[in-house]
C-alpha cells in the first residue's frame, strides 16, 4: 500500500488523490477478472496440431473415466453388502 508523502493540504489535492486511487482499483480489477477467467478457460487440447498433445488429452482424459467407474464399482459393491 502506498502511503501519502505530504500533507494534503487542499480539496483539491484530496480530488486528484482521489482520481489516482481510482484509476488504481480499476487496473486492478481488469487485472482481476482477467486472471479470473483464465482459472476456468479450459487449454483446447483436442483442436491442437500436435498429435502427442491430443494424444494426451485422451490418455488422461480415459484414465479419469476408469478412475471413476473403477471407485463407482468399489462403492456399489460395499453398498450391496451391507444392504443385504
Amino acid at each position: 500500500m502506498e502511503t501519502i508523502q505530504k500533507p494534503i493540504r487542499s480539496l483539491d489535492e484530496i480530488d486528484v488523490r482521489k482520481d489516482i486511487l481510482r484509476d488504481k482499483v480499476h487496473e486492478n480489477e481488469k487485472e482481476i477478472r482477467t486472471l479470473w477467467n483464465s482459472l476456468f478457460r479450459k487449454p483446447d487440447a483436442l483442436t491442437s496440431s500436435l498429435p502427442s498433445k491430443r494424444f494426451t488429452s485422451l490418455i488422461s482424459t480415459s484414465a479419469g473415466v476408469l478412475d471413476g467407474v473403477i471407485l463407482g464399482w468399489k462403492l456399489y459393491r460395499k453398498f450391496k453388502k451391507r444392504k443385504h
